[in-house]
């Protein structure tokens, strides 16, 4: 573990925390209350799970110390943080009222099989829901830069489950993750564009 590896970390944990703020601020505007806060929570969530990763990792770089529970905390509360996000956004896109969730502190379990589950699916709803929303407001483009962004997602949960002792794989695994977190963000810029600019219609 290097430091130039641990802030090279920090790069998706901030392009993810920019396309957060846009969806959250068009989000306001367009979910219902109920669907927003699912959303929102469920993106902070995530933002403080990258930043409790990659901060874990600067500090063991240092050689300051090796904080493990910024470490293993990191799965859990980014795939519930998901979960809740995609909750949040499915319930505004297909039934209009969010379902009602409760959040409660994450457990800590023997097995990660169930954060697994929670970050597929998580994951996919998050990015499919983006991705229904860009083709109707007609950014095909946008559609297209989402989907390539699930790839890298997945492909990213691949080389995570290899083995990240392996400088090799650590880079191959934050490359993936960047590359995937930039063409979120272009195409979530595309997408505020587009709806400010059917905003600016009506006001009209």
């Amino acid at each position: 573990m290097t430091v130039l590896m641990a802030l090279f970390d920090l790069v998706p944990v901030v392009l993810f925390a920019v396309c957060a703020v846009i969806l959250m601020k068009d989000s306001y505007r367009e979910m219902p209350k109920g669907a927003n806060a699912l959303f929102a929570g469920g993106l902070i969530m995530s933002i403080t799970a990258g930043v409790f990763k990659a901060l874990w990792k600067l500090l063991y770089a240092l050689g300051i110390c090796d904080f493990a529970a910024l470490n293993v905390s990191f799965f859990p509360l980014q795939s519930v943080g998901f979960t809740l996000a995609a909750a949040g956004i499915c319930g505004a896109l297909f039934h209009k009222k969010a379902p009602v969730m409760m959040a409660a502190a994450v457990p800590v379990y023997s097995s990660a099989l169930i954060f697994v589950i929670f970050m597929v699916l998580g994951t996919a709803g998050i990015w499919g829901c983006l991705d229904i929303m860009a083709v109707r407001a007609g950014k095909k483009k946008a559609a297209f830069l989402i989907s390539l962004s699930f790839v890298c997602m997945m492909a990213m949960g691949y080389l995570s489950s290899r083995d990240f002792t392996n400088p090799v794989m650590n880079w191959a695994g934050e490359g993936v993750n960047t590359c995937g977190m930039i063409l979120l963000l272009l195409a979530v810029i595309s997408l505020d564009h587009a709806y400010t600019e059917i905003e600016n219609k009506l006001i009209r």
